[in-house]
């Protein structure tokens, strides 16, 4: 048993530390959100057919719908809320 380095636990913060939209046990909504909003951006961004399949459908160019979706990759969800300081 002593020969195993690497728990769960350290795994688990590895795994946070290499990926930064994993989340944690603080996440709030708003953050997890904004992750799976970058996350899908670029997932679009980087398969061109998949790009290609949304600029013909939306009837743009592809590269007006990457610049578009750039830009929302800024603020995906809109300005962050309130925090409130209790």
């Amino acid at each position: 048993m002593s020969e195993l380095r690497y728990t769960a636990n350290t795994q688990l913060e590895q795994l946070h530390a290499r990926y930064t939209g994993t989340g944690h046990a603080d996440i709030t909504k708003y953050e997890w959100l904004t992750h799976q909003h970058r996350d899908t951006y670029s997932s679009i961004i980087g398969h061109p057919p998949l790009l290609a399949y949304l600029a013909l459908a939306d009837g743009e160019s592809m590269g007006r719908l990457k610049f578009e979706l750039c830009e929302k990759m800024l603020q995906p969800c809109g300005l962050p809320p309130k925090k409130d300081d209790d």
